[in-house]
């Protein structure tokens, strides 16, 4: 499902950061799945009401009736394919407790070191692409039909440079996009016309949700702390993690200017370096955090904005819902 940044967004608060939901972040958010007024309506598209076993369990299943469909396709197009079944589970990599002083000490956000950063991989757990040896035996003309056939023709590049986003069609998306609709998940309930009004008020939504003065007020609060503590200069909570992120990403940036052709690691010291400044923020923002009772405020007005978006919207969340559970 492809939904708009600001959706996302509305989705991962709702759910809690669900395991399966793609771009959530590290759920410092406290809010509690079975709490939120919107989990009910959204939870059962990314498996929120799933144990992590079971929805581990469901992405082993969800994948092998994909992949068996697949090779199916792939068959019919001329091509071999052998189905890629691997177990590799994502639940792997330690515990992550955002908001205990001890893992933050160690950890900071999350982003420079994480748990399991440093342990290797199990070599059952290892990615190996079971057609890799096929795909290397057809020539480069041969190859780039296989991918066609698999993914669908690659976008024009002014699609490419396009601001707008590419709307997903099963038809033009290969042996994935056939298989995805064989398995029922051709059609997006959260893209359809049908459901269109509703994304656009939950895009609405989410937006005055970030711009209401309580929200306005909580955050102001963290910040005054914030600049107490020797860390000026952010005016909203998530903007402290983000300012690690941007840092991150701009020592990738400068190690990649030195040879763009290659894929070029940062430099160690200046990524050490960024890391123990993550963990003096992250330090600071739980600190203050706590100081001004940050995620109990927040999650109190959240509550209240969703419970209203709920009673305003209440029959076309439940159609939203039906039709998500429909196709699950």
């Amino acid at each position: 499902m492809r939904l708009s940044p600001s959706l996302t967004a509305v989705l991962c608060a709702s759910l809690g950061g669900s395991l399966l939901l793609a771009g959530c972040a590290s759920s410092e958010e406290t809010t509690t799945a079975e709490e939120s007024p919107l989990t009910q309506y959204f939870s059962a598209a990314y498996g929120g009401d799933l144990s992590p076993e079971e929805q581990e369990e469901q992405f082993r299943e969800d994948n092998r009736e994909r992949e068996e469909l697949v090779a199916q396709c792939m068959t019919e197009e001329g091509f071999e394919y052998i189905p890629n079944v691997q177990n590799a589970s994502f639940m792997s990599g330690g515990e992550w407790e955002p908001d205990s002083r001890e893992w933050v000490a160690q950890y900071g956000y999350g982003m420079i070191n994480y748990p399991g950063r440093d342990e290797p991989v199990p070599e059952e757990e290892q990615y190996v692409d079971a057609n890799q040896d096929y795909i290397e035996s057809l020539s480069e003309s041969e190859q780039t039909a296989f991918f066609e056939a698999l993914h669908g023709p690659m976008p024009d590049e002014e699609a490419m440079m396009s601001d707008e986003p590419m709307e997903y069609d099963w038809t033009t998306a290969g042996c994935f996009g056939w298989a995805e609709n064989e398995r029922g998940g051709g059609e997006d309930p959260f893209s359809t016309e049908e459901h269109k009004p509703l994304m656009d008020a939950m895009d609405e939504f989410y937006q005055n949700t970030m711009d209401s003065p309580e929200l306005a007020e909580i955050d102001a609060a963290w910040s005054s702390c914030m600049s107490d503590a020797g860390h000026p200069g952010f005016s909203a909570q998530y903007d402290a993690q983000t300012s690690i992120n941007e840092a991150s990403n701009a020592l990738y940036e400068s190690s990649a200017g030195a040879a763009p052709e290659e894929m070029v690691m940062p430099d160690e010291a200046a990524m050490a370096d960024l890391g123990e400044k993550e963990i003096e923020l992250a330090l600071a923002d739980l600190d203050c955090r706590e100081e001004t009772d940050y995620r109990e405020r927040q999650q109190e007005v959240q509550f209240e904005q969703e419970q209203q978006f709920v009673d305003d919207h209440q029959d076309q969340l439940e159609a939203l819902k039906a039709d998500i559970e429909q196709g699950r």
